[in-house]
Parts: C-alpha cells; structure tokens; sequence
C-alpha cells in the first residue's frame, strides 16, 4: 500500500468523508501517529477501524516497519495464543516445529489487535504483561523474549461495559485506552453518503470494465434515510451488486434491497443493553412478555433470540453461501461459522 500522504491535514488518502465527526478522526489520527503509545479504536462493525489503523501505523515513525493484522474473535484461545506469541515444537500435538508470534513479527512496527473485546481472561493477562514489560515467553517454552512493538486495538463494542459485566479486565482496558479514536457510524456523518456513493461507484465501475452508474434523485433519498446498521461496508456491499446487475446505467431504486425502500423491516444493528432493556419493558408494558426479577439473564436471552433469527434470515436470503452471508452481516466468516454451530443452524439451511 502506498504510504499515506502527510501535506493536507485535513484527509487521509484512501479515506471518504470531510463531515465534522471525519476531520475528527483525522485529526485524532493524525496526533495519535506521532507517538508510540497504544491506540483504541472504538466503533460499530464496518466503520473502517482497520483503515484507520493502518493510517496510524503508517503516518508514524515505524511507517517503514511491519504492520501486522490479527482478528482476536476468529480463532479460538489456545490458536490465538499461539498465533499472538509463538509456540516452541512439542508445545502441544501439533506443533511440530517452532513458529515465530505475531508480536515478533511486528518487532520495530505495530500490530492491530481487531476483536479485541473476544480475548479470554489468560490472554489478556499475557497481553496486559506485553504493553507494561514489553516481554512475553512462546507458548511452551520459558524463555523470554523483548519486542518493540507498538499495539494498536479496536473493539466494536463499549469495553467500559464489558469491564462492569467482568468480561473484560480494568487495568487492560486503562492501558490500552491511552489514545482512543472514535470512528462515528454512517448514520452519523450522513452528509458524506454523496461521496462515498460515488467512490464506490467508480471503484467497481472499474473493476468489472463498464460505465459508472448515474444515480437518480429518489435513490439517493432512500440511502439518506436508511439507518445502516451494517454501516460503510454495508453501502459498499450494496453498491457493488447494483454496478454488476443493473442493465440500464443507472442505480434505480429497484437495485437496492426491500428494507432499504422501506418496504420491509431493517435488520437490527449492534443495540445496547440499554435499547433491549427498553424493549423487554415495553414488551412487559403491552404483556407479550412475562417480568420476572430472577430471571437476570433477560438481556443475553433476547440478543441470542434476535441474532439467532437474523442469521438463519440471512443464510436463506443467500442460499447457505456462508461468504456471501458474513459479508451482507459485516462479521468474520470464522465468526459466522462459529455462530452456526452455536445455534445448531447448520440443519435448518440445507
């Protein structure tokens, strides 16, 4: 990737939007690049935390060193472990040779922690001893090895929230959170929809060798209006599909999903314990719902419910293309295929 240019403060190549909430990022971006401490990128699925990530890595000092990518939510604790730090042979049953860690790889540029809020409790430990002593040991062995690496986290949900569900440890969080950059869902910076419409009408354009598509009037209010629960990947993802099947060189309201035109109901984007809670009330309020004090597990019951129900939907609408269904969710396909398994799903989509 070409490195970032630095002459104009006010955008970051390769980055859509000059509404307020982006000069925003780009100036937290910006300052955050001049130093070496750790970076907490904080926002919704699709938001562009990675993009943002690598701005950092790359307006910085250690632009010229590596920059290492690993998405904590998408394997499992012990291959994270050993993907993060290394493991010597005979560590466990398959590992037949030594392997160099993540964190090693990076050494002299930074790593991008993704997913950080899915580490296990052990990790987090480990990972809290690498940002205060800059020191770790490969997994089965007891030699320790110094890196200098900078860390750079994102999480897509509150992590002060999941400190107090105690899924998250406090002094991890504190000390990840010394430069924390928001990144504002698309709803948010609505007034930069225009230009990213049109960047990734040209961008596809090109891909598949045709004319961009004109956009009428009528179809532009309709993206306006939409919410975006799945954000800008969500539009690039729509946009996309209209540059490859439309016939007539336009972007017709026709080429956008119901939901989109309001002619069937949005999927439900990430919601707070705070909006579900209102809803259990609500639900309680017209007795659709039974109360019950004891049940303290309300919340998680009906996120599982309404998550389950939006995955089986969606696998549907895409035939069981798992790919095509992570990318219309905006998750990880791992994470996807482990949320399959989760709910037993694997039956009701053949």
């Amino acid at each position: 990737m070409t490195k970032l240019s630095v002459e104009n403060s006010d955008t970051l190549r390769g980055v859509i939007g000059d509404s307020p909430a982006m000069q925003e990022v780009y100036r937290t971006t910006r300052l955050s690049a001049r130093s070496s401490a750790t970076v907490l990128l904080m926002g919704e699925t699709g938001t562009g935390k990675e993009l943002i990530a690598r701005a950092v890595h790359e307006l910085s000092p250690r632009g010229s060193g590596p920059y290492v990518r690993v998405n904590c939510g998408a394997l499992s604790e012990s291959l994270l472990e050993s993907e993060l730090f290394g493991h010597v042979k005979g560590a466990f049953t398959s590992a037949v040779d030594n392997r160099t860690g993540r964190f090693e790889a990076a050494h002299g540029g930074t790593i991008f922690l993704d997913e950080i809020n899915s580490m296990s409790f052990p990790l987090q430990v480990k990972l809290l001893r690498v940002l205060q002593e800059h020191e770790f040991e490969r997994v089965g062995d007891t030699k320790t090895i110094s890196v200098d690496t900078r860390i750079l986290a994102a999480s897509n949900r509150e992590l002060l929230d999941e400190v107090e569900k105690g899924r998250f440890r406090e002094d991890l969080y504190y000390r990840l959170n010394v430069l924390p950059i928001y990144l504002p869902p698309l709803r948010e910076r609505i007034d930069d929809l225009d230009a990213l419409l049109d960047f990734f009408i040209d961008k596809y354009a090109k891909e598949n060798d045709c004319e961009p598509l004109s956009v009428p009037e009528q179809t532009r209010q309709f993206l306006k209006t939409y919410s975006w629960p799945g954000n800008v990947r969500e539009l690039e993802n729509y946009v996309e599909r209209a540059v490859v099947i439309s016939t007539t060189g336009q972007f017709t309201p026709d080429l956008l999903p119901p939901h989109v035109r309001g002619l069937a109901p949005v999927r439900l984007g990430m919601k707070t314990e705070k909006d579900l809670n209102s809803i259990c009330e609500e639900l309680v309020t017209m007795g659709m719902m039974q109360s019950s004090t004891e049940d303290k597990d309300l919340y998680q019951k009906i996120v599982s419910l309404v998550e389950k129900q939006l995955i089986l939907q969606t696998l549907k609408n895409c035939q069981g293309v798992q790919t095509k269904t992570a990318t219309r969710l905006g998750i990880n396909r791992n994470t996807l295929h482990k949320k399959i398994e989760e709910y037993g799903l694997s039956e009701d989509v053949r």
